[in-house]
């Protein structure tokens, strides 16, 4: 038996944050978390937490690679990989809007990926094409269009297929009835780049919509008598929402209103709509043949719209702890538990019998070091 004690560090085991505590991991799972005086010796570590791995759900790329028909089982495990090496263990590749054929490809690849069981792949998200083209974003305006049979049936279908399926449609490109079957059959409906008012988003979260689409982003802004799809996210209690927590693409300030204002039992949880750059340091890259310009902390298109986020899981939670003032256990519930609750995982919590798939951030929540299955893979 192989033994591993890891004390030093508060431990967060995905509810609570125990401090003068160790993590015992026996054979590549937790044994117990237990008081550090009952633990014995082991590996001491500076401060900081020790926490599960993150969990992703809008990771458009890594590795200097995007989700894309070229991509397959190889490049959807270069995702994963690169975000290991990030802090998350546990991600949903996301392909934006792009032609029938290529979404075609990347389900395919994503069903090959889980039967190879390419380590942290958790699904797949398809964001787009069925959009509103008035809030596209970085989207290709030629390839949005509204929901038709034949991508119902592809979809229903990838839901049985995959893991975990996450849809993100606007609630003017498909009816209620594309939303409800969609959500029958298993996928994670999510309303995103949408103009919908109010009444709209409703309508479709009576359907079956769980979750908002990197919220305030691409989307009706909260107004006093039309509250669009912002005030439906923040008051309807069974929905999720995602957001960039980057300090780009929602101010702080808005994050605390958002966050004080959200009624559960949904929750909000961090994505970090990583590019190809991430883990890298590419300088630009191409979407869809057009130029993605990096810098000052931004991914843009030339005319300035931004494309993506240039962050990671670990900086997002520098910023809802320092910023936004999210006390630190609710912070990692919000990139661990919550986002994993909303694809149906139990967890991820370090409770005896999980795997070991944890990382230490420090006193500043800078990343150290990552495992996985109790194996150091960053250090």
């Amino acid at each position: 038996m192989i033994r591993q004690v890891y004390a030093g560090a508060a431990v967060f085991d995905g509810d609570t944050l125990r401090h003068g505590h160790a993590l015992v991991v026996e054979n590549g799972r937790v044994a117990a978390i237990l008081p550090k005086s009952e633990a014995g010796g082991g590996e001491r570590l500076a401060g900081g937490v020790l926490a599960p791995g993150f969990i992703d759900l809008q990771v458009n790329g890594g590795d200097g690679i995007m989700l894309d028909v070229a991509a397959g089982v190889e490049g959807i495990a270069r995702i994963c990989a690169a975000h290991a090496r990030l802090g998350t263990l546990g991600l949903l590749p996301t392909l934006i809007t792009d032609t029938r054929e290529a979404t075609r490809a990347v389900i395919e690849a994503g069903v090959a990926a889980a039967v190879a069981g390419v380590p942290g792949f958790l699904g797949l998200h398809l964001e787009g094409p069925h959009l509103d083209p008035r809030r596209k974003g970085a989207h290709d305006p030629g390839l949005i269009r509204p929901m038709e049979a034949e991508d119902l049936a592809g979809l229903v279908d990838a839901a049985a297929r995959l893991p975990a399926l996450m849809v993100t449609l606007a609630a003017e490109a498909a009816t209620p009835g594309q939303i409800a079957a969609l959500a029958g059959a298993g996928a994670i409906v999510s309303l995103g780049h949408s103009g919908c008012g109010i009444a709209e988003a409703r309508g479709a979260f009576d359907a079956g919509v769980r979750a908002v689409t990197h919220l305030f982003n691409a989307m009706s802004p909260l107004g006093h008598r039309e509250p669009g799809l912002v005030g439906a996210a923040l008051d309807a209690g069974p929905v999720s929402a995602g957001l960039i927590a980057d300090g780009v693409h929602v101010a702080p300030e808005a994050m605390r209103v958002a966050l004080e204002a959200k009624r559960g039992p949904g929750r909000m949880f961090l994505v970090t709509d990583a590019m190809a750059p991430a883990g890298t340091d590419l300088a630009e890259f191409t979407l869809g043949g057009r130029r993605i310009l990096r810098a000052g902390g931004r991914l843009t298109l030339e005319d300035g719209t931004l494309a993506g986020a240039d962050c990671d899981m670990a900086q997002c939670l520098r910023v809802v702890v320092g910023d936004v003032g999210i006390e630190l256990a609710e912070a990692l519930r919000m990139v661990t538990t919550y986002p994993g609750a909303v694809i149906g995982l139990d967890g991820p919590r370090l409770r005896p019998g999980a795997p070991a798939d944890f990382v230490h951030l420090d006193d500043a929540l800078e990343l150290t070091a990552v495992w996985r299955g109790g194996v150091r893979v960053v250090s």
